[in-house]
């Protein structure tokens, strides 16, 4: 990367960016790396990089970051311990620390879901060592303390220690609590002098207390004075802390060398860690930008969308739309001073560079970038009064060192060219400069004020203007970019709105010559014109989308009236469905009860009673008949046959959607029709004769053909979203008889989440029905608690 190239960067502000993406990294390593973060210039690099984004991103939306607290850098501690030193517990608790996050890593790619991604090879090469890591946080508590239970050796050095410990404290609690020394004692306590107990005794009863003097007060009145009787417990607790200091040493000896012979796991470990770091804080960065992937193109141009410079506010930023390299390679924007145009320039380059980086860009989709070599920037104020360089010595220092760089795979963005001499020859060399990049095959974008290069834009082929918008009613710059258009000087009307005299104005317009009096005006037709079509153009697209609207609602209203329609149907088939099975469990009532008066009379053989019975359950049968053919003739519409029926015929009772055999017409007219086990007594007109099947003078034909006609439409799912719970239950039980006539073993109905009063009335109606074995909601994958599978008899 050449010197001109970093410092382009820095022109465009990439290491600002790349400080914001640092951020949303956790460990120290992984925000140093994302510090660095330099363009790839390689086209599959660049893809590869934005791959990594992508499914960063994706998995952050679905499972949030994966936590990398603790990675440290842990190489010259693994480095020391494979050569044999001994690690301190620090040392010991990072490398534990690197283990504990390798292994939360790879327990967060266990939740991994949908196609394999470029990442998951990344995840894949974690190592994780429990083992390893829970010996170093049981044996080490924090970076003081060694637990006793990191050896026997140690536990029972301490166990003895505290022994020790108490034997010599009692020794001298027995001393300092005894009556007879109560005046040899300066006070009544246990303290300690170079790790051994002592009393403070009086300086005058120096022999009335036989022992060692540690220590004497700084006033000479107090000797520290270890007795006799305690020396022995102190000596052998100075010799179990000599101990215990040389079991400690074994146990981080022993550790440091179980690390060191784990250390190319753990420094893989280590890499692979700080590089997920850095993938998933540019996922982080693209959800705080808003941003979003774009096309990458090998050669052509740029295209940018609804683009927003990533440093700007995103709520308040204006989007802009730019494009180059397509119809034209060069772009002159013209306009007011802090109008845009210098934010345009840089959000041009900086979004390309972004895309190198890997990063997504704050740009709408269909934004697309191109890989360069090299991006060549000369924005800003050049001066330096250090190398006496004016303004315009030190653009063109910037220019020269551009044009030798530039080639076909070049990007280069030219602010206020030709600024800062005179205007003549300032516009002379700006095209010029124009024309050398363009021969050499370099897309470039320039900001200029000089008219002559908006007249050599529009005069030029691949050369186009654009120009930042300026509200002159309210002198304040839109940031608005027009492409094919190019700026107008607004210098008269601003100083109009400022309140500058009128004849001060005029006497400026003679001083300009006729040519650039025109060119004004036909710039200020040009924007006239401009507004009024794209007032025009707004107007089109409101009617248009009032139309799409209109259209919407209208389709809505259809599919509602529509599900409004086969809600009825289904409605009235239900109650249908409810009425026939209500009457058919009064005919099993009844022949049950006419098998227990059968036997009834076989026992007592009373003839008579059994007649009344039997009359009884007539006179019953025939009032269930009565409340159907009353319900029937409400809810049913009138069938006219197209002939006259006779006994034997076929006809279908309507909303049942069931087939009946007619057993006799009787004198009044009515029909005595027969359904599987129930006979009934109803109307020509509220029966509809089933011409295509034939007649049947014999058996009647029950239920049989129903199933078939039942068969012949059972699925294997059955959608019962939208109906009422009545309805429901009738559609599911007429289902589950398809289904059983059609052997299927298991089926599925989707009656959707939403309160549960839907899936509460099916799962009850399953309960009853004898043919369902089992049922169960869906799994994952099957549509959850949305479904319910059924298995069948």
């Amino acid at each position: 990367m050449s010197e001109l190239f970093e410092k382009s960067i820095r022109t465009l502000e990439l290491p600002v960016v790349l400080e914001l993406l640092s951020r949303f990294a956790t460990s120290d390593a992984a925000k140093e790396k994302c510090l660095h973060l330099s363009p790839a210039t390689d086209m599959d690099d660049v893809l590869r990089l934005l791959d990594e984004t992508d499914a960063a991103k994706a998995r952050l939306g679905l499972h949030g970051s994966p936590p990398f607290a603790g990675v440290k850098d842990v190489s010259a501690s693994l480095s020391r311990a494979d050569r044999g030193g001994m690690l301190n517990t620090r040392e010991l608790l990072d490398i534990a620390g690197v283990l504990t996050a390798s292994r939360r890593v790879a327990e967060y790619d266990e939740e991994r879901q949908g196609a394999a991604t470029v990442i998951d090879h990344i995840f894949s090469a974690l190592h994780t060592n429990k083992y390893l890591e829970e010996r170093i946080h049981s044996a080490i508590l924090d970076e003081d303390t060694i637990a006793d239970s990191a050896s026997p050796e140690l536990l029972d050095i301490r166990r003895k220690m505290r022994q020790a410990a108490s034997k010599g404290r009692q020794i001298l609690q027995r001393i300092i609590s005894s009556p007879s020394y109560a005046k040899v004692l300066q006070e009544a306590l246990i303290t300690q002098r170079d790790g051994r107990f002592v009393v403070p005794v009086k300086a005058e009863y120096k022999g009335s207390l036989p022992g060692l003097v540690h220590d004497i007060s700084s006033s000479g009145a107090t000797l520290f004075v270890e007795p006799m009787g305690v020396v022995q417990a102190n000596n052998e607790l100075r010799e179990l802390q000599s101990r215990e200091e040389k079991e400690i040493d074994r146990i981080l000896r022993v550790l440091s060398g179980e690390c060191a012979a784990q250390m190319t796991n753990i420094l893989s470990d280590y890499d692979n860690l700080v590089h997920l770091d850095v993938i998933f804080a540019r996922g982080q960065l693209s959800f705080h930008l808003n941003a979003s992937r774009p096309e990458v193109r090998k050669r052509g141009g740029i295209t940018l969308r609804r683009a927003r410079h990533p440093l700007l506010d995103q709520a308040k930023a204006v989007p802009i739309s730019v494009e180059l390299g397509e119809q034209f390679d060069t772009l002159v924007i013209t306009g007011p001073n802090t109008g845009g145009k210098t934010v345009t320039l840089k959000t041009l380059g900086l979004l390309s560079l972004m895309a190198q980086c890997g990063l997504h860009i704050p740009a709408d989709d269909g934004s697309a970038v191109r890989v360069f070599d090299r991006v060549l920037a000369d924005v800003g104020d050049e001066q330096s009064i250090e190398q006496s360089l004016s303004t315009f010595s030190a653009h063109m220092a910037n220019t020269v060192a551009i044009l030798r760089q530039a080639d076909e795979k070049s990007l280069i963005l030219f602010d206020e060219l030709g600024a800062g001499t005179d205007p003549v020859e300032g516009a002379a060399l700006a095209i010029a400069i124009i024309q050398n990049a363009r021969s050499k095959g370099a897309l470039t974008a320039a900001t200029t004020h000089y008219a002559e290069l908006k007249t050599f834009a529009m005069t030029t082929a691949g050369v186009e203007n654009a120009s930042c918008e300026f509200d002159v009613a309210t002198l304040r710059p839109t940031y608005r970019l027009l492409i094919g258009i190019p700026g107008k000087s607004n210098a008269f009307a601003i100083s109009r709105r400022l309140g500058l005299d009128e004849s001060v104005i005029e006497a400026a317009k003679a001083q300009m010559d006729s040519e650039s009096v025109r060119f004004e005006d036909v710039l200020a037709q040009l924007e006239e014109k401009r507004q009024r079509l794209e007032k025009a153009q707004n107007e089109a697209d409101r009617l248009w989308r009032s139309r799409e609207e209109d259209a919407r609602k209208a389709r809505t209203f259809r599919e509602q009236m529509e599900r409004a329609k086969e809600n009825a149907r289904s409605k009235g088939e239900a109650e249908a469905k409810r009425i026939v099975r209500e009457a058919q469990q009064r005919a099993d009532q009844i022949f049950a009860q006419l098998d227990e008066l059968r036997k009834a009379q076989q026992k007592q053989a009373n003839v008579q009673a059994m007649n009344d019975a039997r009359a009884a359950v007539r006179h019953q049968l025939k009032q269930a008949e009565q409340s159907l053919h009353i319900r029937e003739e409400t809810a049913e519409p009138s069938f006219a046959p197209s002939r006259p029926i006779v006994e034997g015929d076929v006809v279908e009772l309507p909303g049942v959607k069931m087939g009946a055999t007619v057993l006799h017409v009787n004198d009044d007219g009515t029909l005595l029709l027969q359904a599987g086990k129930m006979k009934m007594t109803t109307k020509v007109s509220q029966v509809r004769l089933m011409e295509g099947a034939p007649q049947k003078v014999q058996k009647p034909a029950s239920v049989a053909s129903t199933p078939v006609i039942l068969a012949s439409r059972a699925s294997s799912e059955l959608d019962i979203r939208g109906l009422e719970t009545l309805e429901a239950e009738s559609v599911v039980e007429n289902y589950i008889d398809a289904a059983v006539m059609a052997k299927l073993g298991t089926v599925t109905i989707i009656h959707g989440k939403g309160t549960g009063a839907l899936r509460k009335a099916v799962h009850e109606m399953l309960k009853r029905n004898r043919a369902v074995k089992s049922f169960r909601l869906g799994r994952y994958g099957e549509g959850e608690a949305g479904v319910t599978v059924v298995e069948l008899k």
